[in-house]
């Protein structure tokens, strides 16, 4: 007789299977399951240590400020009312596409995006046109009362200033003063007891092309923007003046950056963004900054006086190449040659002549013509200085009272003068064959006028010009071609191969080395 046996339940029997399946896998792997089940971990490196220049960032970004610079522009009225005119390309604001017309209307009664409009931050209407933003740029607090460093591109065609503070703070600003052969200025604002934080000038002296910079500015006006790079080069000449002596770095520097500072990573300031070289109008990575040692002597001025005073010699120079060192019996091509003195200047009352080579300003090496511009620049005038001076082989030493440097006039620079005038006085032609010039007495009686020059010859490759006279060669007065051979047999005695001809032209006075008898 068969029992009567209850069969299990089907949970039952499936908690008997997984029971008998652990119990297998332990048996057969001796680990439980659960350790073999585990994940794969999220890919992790150990990142080699590199600098950060978040610290820095954080202690200098309160003094780094926006400049926005006002001008007033005088509104005319268009059919649409806004205030404006508009011409794209013969088109006017209705032709416009319906998505474009709210951009270009903010400009109208409205004021621009971020500005107060006609009742707004500079209060109403003067008749005399509504002060908007033409320009914005870039600054810095040099001091905890506010007086703010910046280019003088910047401001120089504003009537009206305002800082942006980097947390947001719109304060108006009053230019102090302006420097346009340094390219830099100064703005203060009124901060009604605020301590502002600021930064101090690093000694540049001690920067080195490799160092770490950070470069932090108002790109394209984006506000608070920080870039990071290397020095690339120190001494930088880029045409723009006779004080040219800048940094450049390849931390990314744009339009907006300008009057921008540049950090050392001990929070000083190295150097003031002030140009890029740019194909595209973008960073490239090649900007320039001027160096902390020139900001800082003429910030103290502008701040004190509101303008600088230079010392002034009164006299035009150019470089030294090595022909013209080698014509002049020089042995190394340095210190800066004087092309003329201006009658009545410093340099004229101190017996300065044409055709002297300045080497030292009290007995400090000139490296060259730019060299000796800054020196005497940073001068105060009514000093006396020494020169020492080349003169006809010979070393001497002159003694200067400086003047001051007149608003307008351009001082210690190099001016070629390359442009033939517009008229030429007839002359009988004498061939100097092995020079490549045909010469005859000059109108005036003074010096030779060139009548024609070979276009193969070394006179053509320096950039002498049919119609330009030679006044000199050698330091002495020329009047006719036979004056001209005879200085030149007497340089060659003396074994040089080269000879100095001044040269005029409309422009100015330049010396050119020219080699004698064809030889290079």
């Amino acid at each position: 007789m068969f029992k009567n046996i209850k069969a299990p339940s089907l949970n039952t029997a499936l908690k008997a299977s997984t029971v008998a399946g652990l119990t297998a896998a332990v048996l057969a792997t001796g680990i439980p399951l659960e350790i073999t089940r585990s994940y794969a971990e999220a890919v992790k490196v150990q990142a080699p240590s590199v600098p950060s220049f978040a610290n820095v960032v954080d202690a200098v970004s309160p003094a780094v400020v926006s400049v926005r610079v006002e001008n007033r522009v005088n509104p005319v009225a268009d059919d649409d009312g806004n205030g404006f005119t508009f011409d794209f390309n013969g088109r006017g604001f209705d032709d416009l596409p319906d998505a474009l017309k709210p951009f270009f209307r903010q400009f109208g009664e409205q004021g621009p995006q971020g500005h107060r409009g006609p009742q707004g931050h500079h209060g109403p209407q003067d008749g005399k046109g509504r002060l908007r933003p033409v320009a914005q740029g870039s600054g810095f607090f040099i001091s905890e009362d506010g007086y703010i460093v910046t280019n003088n591109h910047v401001v120089s065609d504003g009537a009206a200033f305002v800082a942006v503070l980097n947390d947001g703070t719109e304060l108006d600003a009053k230019l102090i003063g302006k420097d346009p052969r340094t390219d830099l200025a100064v703005l203060k604002v009124d901060g009604k007891g605020r301590k502002f934080t600021y930064v101090k000038w690093a000694d540049d002296n001690n920067v080195r092309v490799g160092d770490w910079v950070v470069a932090v500015g108002n790109p394209f006006g984006l506000g608070g923007t920080v870039t990071a790079g290397i020095v690339s080069a120190r001494g930088r000449d880029i045409g723009s003046g006779p004080y040219d002596d800048y940094l450049q770095v390849d931390a990314a520097v744009n339009r907006g950056n300008s009057g921008g500072p540049t950090f050392n990573l001990n929070g000083e300031v190295v150097g003031i963004n002030t140009a890029i070289f740019s194909p595209s109008g973008g960073s490239v990575g090649i900007a320039f900054a001027i160096p902390a040692s020139t900001a800082k002597d003429v910030v103290a001025d502008l701040m004190k006086d509101g303008q600088v005073s230079r010392g002034y010699l009164g006299v035009q120079i150019q470089p030294v190449t090595k022909d013209i060192a080698d014509s002049l019996g020089l042995s190394e091509a340095s210190g800066a040659l004087v092309v003329s003195a201006q009658p009545g200047t410093p340099g004229e009352k101190a017996g300065m002549k044409a055709g002297d080579v300045v080497t030292a300003v009290n007995g400090e090496t000139v490296k060259d013509a730019r060299d000796l511009s800054r020196r005497i620049g940073a001068m105060t005038p009514g000093k006396k200085v020494e020169l020492s001076v080349w003169r006809s082989g010979k070393a001497q030493s002159l003694t200067v009272e400086l003047g001051t440097l007149p608003a307008e006039q351009k001082d210690a620079s190099a001016e070629d003068g390359d442009q033939a005038p517009e008229s030429q006085a007839p002359a009988s032609e004498k061939a100097l064959a092995d020079l490549g010039l045909t010469v005859g007495p000059a109108e005036d009686g003074k010096g030779l006028q060139i009548t024609g020059v070979d276009p193969n010859s070394d006179a053509a490759d320096k950039g002498i010009k049919e119609g330009e006279k030679i006044t000199s060669v050698n330091n002495q007065e020329v009047s006719n071609a036979d004056d001209v051979v005879k200085v030149l047999n007497q340089a060659k005695k003396d074994g040089r191969t080269r000879a100095l001809f001044q040269i005029q032209s409309k422009d100015g006075s330049r010396f050119v080395a020219l080699p004698i008898n064809g030889q290079g």
